[in-house]
């Protein structure tokens, strides 16, 4: 089961995830080889642990039979809605009445350490007919199969433990990852090297540290210079282009431009991650040695504490996301500000000694994205009561088909409405980008271009913006609020009459098509 704590003063109890072991709905007998793969895992690690090879196999099989007893209980998210049993709020005096095969106090309160929690604690609980199913079956089974019940407990703890276990449970772990991956006919997944597992544990657990360490080596003060002063003139350029919208009233205009001046923007890695005495005071609980399982433990212990400690006493300022090493910039609604981690701020995306039609196509279509997220509340239905809805809603209609049909052009059927607001900040951020990138070469003669490529400078810009976006779909990517990435590429251009411009495409193409829409 999943923990969560929701507020303040509730804890969420989600529906456990039993992962691809139970996916009933792949045909039968690729259902069957899982669960055969699955059953020669558990053997192998009950072995490793040292158990009698019979008696191993007999609790291993107990295993998949009782996992799957539990998924049977089970309803799907659909049925919930349908039957309004989404959630339940109950406190856990209730909880423990309707399900007392669990210590329900003494678990939370050793999850939530440091937190107090009492018998009347309010609960959220996602499913509460499976927590009293679970409960049934765990008391019927203790009668019985008390030793297969410590069997299956011990197993998924082990199976949890196996990336900081002895170097065999490791194997066993990625040996079964990979055969499920080939049996859904996927390409073998690649091995990770050792040298990245330790960099990723490091990070998870010691991430103040590791990222001054890394924008100590990869962000210098110049390179912060040349980002802040891009992310300036694209701030300027977003400011040109709300001041000339069809659709905006006077007073929604102004509120907009006052967002804008009180936005707060951070580069580089959190302030808090510049200040050594902070690291050391979150890291003084944690134990290292003399094993790597223990180091491991005592990691994990010491992050959920600093976990709930921060729910419990809010931070006055925005902790970030992500890590400083990565690549994704965010908005954060709550906190009024945006986000552009180093990792992004590095090559291939950006470098102060690039062409500045690098910067602007690959970043700066990022930065602009990012800003047009605070005015996504001005797309919505009702969300700008003063604006000229009609102009507003043709603009939104025309984007939708736009996409539709670029996607049938791809062979790939997409719904333009799911993704409509990020279509319309792919769009938007790449106009206002090329947009504050013509205004800067008009200013400043002299631009630079790449050796060896045929392109000149604005070329070479709408080049960086497609090379950012366009990557290979994973099948493994969620289907959320983002196009496939071809369509990333494709929308804005085609949308775009200057990229047709300087890269003579004949009116009527897939990427010059005979009408635009012009939203922001």
């Amino acid at each position: 089961m999943l923990l969560l704590l929701c507020s303040l003063s509730c804890v969420q109890i989600d529906q456990p995830d039993f992962g691809i072991l139970l996916q009933k709905e792949q045909e039968q007998k690729l259902y069957a080889q899982i669960l055969r793969e699955q059953l020669t895992y558990l053997n192998r690690l009950g072995i490793l642990l040292g158990g009698d090879p019979q008696k191993v196999q007999q609790h291993a099989s107990w295993f998949i039979s009782f996992t799957s007893r539990l998924f049977q209980f089970l309803r799907p998210l659909e049925q919930q809605q349908a039957q309004d049993k989404l959630f339940h709020v109950v406190t856990i005096k209730d909880l423990q009445k309707m399900a007392p095969a669990i210590d329900w106090l003494s678990c939370l309160q050793a999850t939530f350490m440091p937190m107090s929690l009492s018998p009347t604690q309010t609960l959220v609980v996602h499913d509460l007919d499976y927590l009293r199913n679970m409960s049934q079956l765990v008391e019927e089974e203790l009668l019985t199969s008390r030793d297969m019940i410590q069997s299956y407990m011990i197993l998924g703890l082990v199976d949890t433990l196996s990336p900081a276990l002895d170097s065999k449970f490791r194997k066993a772990r990625r040996e079964l990852r990979q055969k499920l991956w080939e049996l859904k006919e996927r390409p073998p997944l690649p091995a990770s090297p050792r040298w990245m597992k330790c960099v990723e544990s490091t990070g998870d657990f010691f991430e103040p540290t590791l990222a001054a360490m890394f924008v100590r080596e990869v962000f210098g003060p110049s390179i912060q210079s040349a980002a802040m002063e891009l992310f300036a003139e694209i701030k300027d350029a977003v400011i040109i282009r709300l001041k000339k919208l069809s659709w905006i009233s006077e007073e929604t205009l102004k509120e907009a431009l006052n967002k804008l001046t009180k936005l707060q923007v951070e580069m580089g890695a959190p302030k808090q991650a510049w200040n050594p005495e902070l690291a050391k005071e979150e890291y003084s609980d944690i134990q290292l040695g003399p094993t790597f399982l223990q180091s491991f433990l005592s990691c994990v212990r010491s992050l959920q504490i600093r976990k709930v400690q921060h729910f419990l006493h809010p931070f006055s300022y925005h902790r970030w996301t992500g890590s400083p090493w990565g690549v994704n910039a965010y908005y954060s609604v709550p906190d009024h500000v945006v986000v552009f981690p180093a990792g992004l701020l590095q090559p291939p995306f950006f470098h102060p000694g690039y062409p500045r039609a690098v910067n602007f196509g690959a970043v700066g279509s990022i930065m602009a994205h990012e800003l047009l997220r605070i005015f996504y509340q001005l797309l919505l239905p009702g969300g700008c009561p003063g604006c000229d809805t009609h102009v507003l809603q043709e603009a939104l209609l025309c984007l939708e088909n736009h996409y539709t049909a670029l996607s049938l052009s791809n062979m790939a059927p997409l719904n333009g409405s799911h993704t409509l607001l990020e279509n319309s900040g792919d769009i938007g951020g790449l106009a206002i980008a090329f947009q504050a990138y013509s205004k800067k070469i008009a200013e400043h003669s002299g631009e630079m271009t790449l050796p060896n490529q045929d392109l000149n400078p604005y070329q070479l810009f709408f080049q960086s913006y497609a090379q950012v976006m366009c990557r290979e779909l994973n099948s493994q990517d969620p289907q959320g609020s983002y196009s496939p990435p071809n369509l990333r590429v494709h929308g804005p251009l085609s949308n775009t009459p200057d990229f047709a411009k300087h890269f003579h495409c004949p009116r009527g193409t897939l990427l010059n098509p005979s009408a635009h829409c012009k939203l922001w």
